[in-house]
Formats: C-alpha cells, structure tokens, sequence
C-alpha cells in the first residue's frame, strides 16, 4: 500500500494505491478535481479508470465537493456512512450548505488559494453505504468507523496492517495543539469519539487539516478539556455574538 499525500485547496488529500487501483480517503473541495486527476495521470501515470472509490466522510465543501464530478470523470464508487437522510436537508440546512461554502472561501482566500470553484451538491447518492467497522470493497485492508459529533454522519477510515487512521475533521490543527473542530454538533457523540479514538491499538492519525501525525503527539488531557458539553453551531455562534454586541 502507498499513501500519496496532496496539498488540496484548503485541506491535505490522501490517496491510496494498492496494485494500480486508486482510492480516495474523502471527496475534497470542487476545486481539487483537477489536483487529483492531474496527479493520477501524469504523475502516477494511471488511467482515470484506476479511482475505483471515493470515501466522504461527511458532506462539508472541503470533503465532499469534488466526489460528484470525479465520479463523472472516472465512473469511481461513492462510500458514505449509511444513515438516514442527507445532512443539507430542509431550508435551515440550504442556509448552512451556503453558509459552509462561504466559510471554506474564506479559508482559501486566507490562506493565498484565491477565489476557485467550490459549488458542489448539496446531496449526494452514495453507491456504497457503511456501517460502523465494515471494511471497503475492494479494499478490505481498510476499515471504516464512525467518529460522528461534528456532524451526524462522520466517517474515520483505519489501515488495518500499518495501524494508521484517517481521522478526517475529528480534530484540526492549531499553533501545533490538536483540538476539537468548528462546528460540532453532537458533542456526546464528539466525546465518544474521541475516547474511542484514545483507545485505539493505531501508531498514527492522518487529519484533513494537520497533516500525519503520530497518536503519541494527542494531548487528550488538552482535547478533552476542550471539548464542548452543548452543541456548537453557526446558529448558537451568530446568536451569542449578537447577544455580546447588544449587552
């Protein structure tokens, strides 16, 4: 097994090789679609047809916003956690798929990416549905759990034999702490996934904002402290500012 690392627009992309055949941890921005094919193609000097699946972890712009175009161009498998309904359901979460949009545009300008395209889906139909601890056709070295609290639907992805785990936004990197992610709304599933996480037999974490780490580099003490005991959302996050501003 190889583990290619991409510098994605605002997040790391990680694909994997095993015997010519590709697989996509998550579905990166919209903007990253020409990233990875370029790197399948020209560097790897693969076929497009060698993306056999795409993971998404859970349905934010920076993990799920190229998933339906890369389908389109290499006819590859979607991999989803299998719950019920989508997460942009309703006219609250049409306002929060807009919302999450404008947030990762933020980063990007922030970070000298620029303006680039970031429209994707707000729903998305999986050709494969998971449940917690199945392993990934085709790619039965690799294992799925879910990590949820950030949002209700979150996936973490474990290498079985090189005792290596994806980890996705279930922490993000910050002035070199590894800390609990904007939003979570399920912080009961966010701290049980966290204490799961601490008990893993794994060497190293791979996060979609901090890069690979070695389990060792955690603070749990620090995460745990941190880790909020209500939900914390766009909504609660407006409405206290708002409040703060009017006191």
């Amino acid at each position: 097994m190889k583990l290619h690392l991409l510098d994605g627009y605002i997040q790391q992309i990680y694909l994997v090789e095993e015997a010519q055949q590709l697989m996509l941890l998550d579905g990166c921005c919209r903007a990253d679609v020409d990233t990875v094919t370029n790197y399948i193609t020209n560097t790897l000097k693969l076929p497009l047809a060698s993306l056999k699946n795409v993971v998404v972890t859970h349905m934010h712009p920076d993990h799920a916003g190229a998933a339906s175009e890369l389908r389109k161009v290499t006819g590859c498998k979607l991999i989803g956690a299998n719950v019920d309904g989508h997460w942009y359901q309703g006219i609250d979460g049409f306002f929060m798929y807009l919302t999450d949009m404008a947030l990762a545009r933020w980063v990007g300008k922030r970070i000298g990416k620029g303006k680039q395209k970031i429209l994707y889906p707000r729903h998305l139909s999986f050709d494969i549905k998971l449940n917690d601890g199945d392993v990934i056709p085709g790619f039965e070295d690799w294992q799925v759990l879910f990590s949820q609290g950030h949002t209700d639907r979150d996936l973490s992805v474990m290498h079985l034999p090189t005792k290596q785990i994806y980890i996705a936004d279930l922490l993000v990197a910050v002035k070199g702490n590894y800390i609990p992610p904007f939003p979570i709304f399920y912080p009961n599933r966010y701290r049980n996934s966290i204490a799961r996480l601490a008990q893993l037999d794994v060497n190293h974490v791979l996060l979609a904002h901090g890069g690979k780490q070695p389990k060792s580099a955690l603070d749990f003490n620090l995460i745990e402290e941190l880790s909020p005991s209500v939900p914390q959302t766009h909504w609660r996050s407006v409405k206290n500012k708002l409040f703060k501003s009017l006191s």
